[in-house]
């Protein structure tokens, strides 16, 4: 949600400016683009050369600045409008009492006047200040102005006390940060089950049974899923993928039978529940202990079924809008529609490899989305990335419009 966001951040003069540079961590790990201003004050408590690395940006200090004997300008209202969100963190009760009047006697405040962007204010302060009807008086009229506070946490203080008025962890800021965020869109407060990648079933300690799947439509669907505000179970098989996303939990299996122990686990409490996991359809009855060591011209492996994933969910759905996947090399669409009837589900996504660019191991798809009612939206050759916004474009039109 935060991936390619910019976000100002401004740091005011308190003891809790040291975790600031903790908070840019998140925020470059989460894939925005980080700018910091700095007050003053805020200088004595953190180094604008530690921030200025992490964030990979130069820390605006002033309104001026000096380079090479050359004189030029920070540009307050060009930053203002840089921004997708502006935090300040941490917000002290002299910089709050500013913002709540208009002052404007340093280029963070100038900065504050000019945003168009969401802003959030993460209070901090000892417990007497951050009691006083002043700051009280503050906190009401930024909130007022639209401003999002973000509530001090109670602990000990830097002044020896107890209580009110410690300013709130980095992971708690950016989660109430992708919270808000999340406020209004058309997942948030659901839950979504997505199945993804390949499925390896062992032959012996060394060799296995799998398929060409790389899991990239499963995460790609999570991805998409989670920026719609979605809590997203994600239950891969191997690949070498990797997803970061607050919203996303990861949950990585081996084999068909661990997947659907796995799945399981999810699959009362989801809302949505996609099956785009590539699962091998048989297993070796038994595995070898030891390496299978090459001796006749020809080796014999019995096979037994796995368990239908997909199929269980069928039997078992009760609220969810279950959606599977299709890979058809023949009669596409009537294949299609016999799995969607046969288990039991509410819409399936096909894939024909007869398609230039479809199915495994690319980063194109191309689809068809068709539901209970036959209805049937095909789309063009697209990377999996659009195809999974598509997807959940075509669920929430058929369940949540």
């Amino acid at each position: 949600m935060l991936n390619g966001k910019n976000i100002l951040l401004g740091i005011t003069g308190g003891i809790a400016a040291y975790k600031t540079t903790f908070l840019v961590r998140l925020f470059i790990k989460a894939g925005a683009n980080v700018k910091v201003i700095l007050t003053d004050s805020a200088s004595s408590f953190v180094s604008p050369l530690t921030l200025a690395t992490l964030s990979k940006n130069p820390v605006v200090l002033d309104f001026v600045k000096t380079e090479e004997n050359t004189i030029d300008w920070n540009n307050h209202v060009e930053m203002g409008l840089w921004a997708d969100l502006m935090l300040i963190a941490p917000a002290t009760a002299n910089t709050m009492s500013k913002m709540a009047t208009g002052a404007c006697d340093n280029i963070l405040l100038a900065t504050y006047l000019s945003a168009k962007c969401p802003v959030f204010v993460a209070p901090a302060m000892d417990l007497d200040m951050y009691k006083h009807p002043s700051t009280k008086s503050s906190l009401e009229s930024l909130t007022s102005f639209g401003n999002v506070i973000i509530p001090a946490a109670s602990g000990e203080l830097a002044s020896g006390l107890y209580g009110e008025g410690r300013m709130a962890e980095p992971e708690d800021i950016v989660d109430f940060i992708l919270k808000e965020l999340s406020n209004g869109l058309p997942l948030a407060g659901k839950k979504v089950l997505i199945t993804a990648g390949p499925t390896y079933e062992a032959i012996d300690p060394v060799r296995f049974i799998g398929n060409h799947s790389s899991g990239l439509m499963g995460f790609e669907l999570a991805r998409a899923a989670a920026n719609l505000g979605a809590e997203v179970f994600l239950v891969t098989g191997p690949t070498h993928l990797s997803i970061t996303h607050t919203n996303i939990h990861l949950v990585k299996v081996v084999s068909a039978d661990d997947m659907y122990h796995s799945a399981q686990m999810y699959f009362e409490n989801s809302d949505i529940v996609i099956c785009a996991a590539a699962v091998a359809d048989y297993r070796p009855k038994t595995i070898a202990e030891q390496k299978i060591k090459k001796s006749e011209d020809a080796l014999t492996i019995e096979l037994v079924k796995n368990k239908d994933i997909l199929n269980s969910f069928g039997e078992h759905k009760k609220h969810q809008y279950l959606v599977g996947f299709a890979l058809e090399t023949e009669n596409e669409i009537e294949n299609a529609k016999g799995k969607l009837k046969r288990k039991n589900l509410d819409a399936i996504v096909l894939n024909s490899m007869r398609d230039k660019g479809a199915g495994f191991g690319g980063v194109t798809n191309k689809i068809s989305f068709i539901d209970t009612n036959s209805s049937i939206t095909t789309f063009e050759l697209k990377t999996k990335a659009e195809v999974a916004v598509d997807i959940f474009n075509e669920i929430i039109k058929r369940r949540y419009a």
